[in-house]
């Protein structure tokens, strides 16, 4: 059971996590909250050009990277909103 586990953990890691996909698209007009969760479920729906709704190529299997694109996008969720309202924020570290 957890050699399963661990198999579908690296193919769903091997396809590349939509999410991360979706973050550097830079394509105009592209969705951007909970964007790796649309551009999964867009391609289980059969969608035929995700490049030009969602600026990323789907993953090669959208079922297995599913759970884990609903929750990065969901740790993502405030900064997409603000990114959509259009709200600019600089993120500094150290002192």
């Amino acid at each position: 059971m957890m050699n399963r586990a661990w198999l579908v953990l690296m193919l769903g890691l091997a396809t590349g996590c939509a999410s991360v996909k979706t973050l550097d698209a830079a394509k105009p007009g592209a969705p951007l909250v909970y964007a790796g969760t649309r551009l999964d479920l867009y391609a289980l729906d059969g969608g035929c050009c995700a490049m030009d709704r969602f600026g990323a190529e789907a993953p090669a299997w959208p079922a297995v990277d599913l759970p884990a694109s609903a929750l990065l996008d969901t740790v993502l969720l405030p900064f997409s909103l603000l990114a959509t309202l259009g709200v600019s924020y600089q993120a500094q570290g150290g002192l």
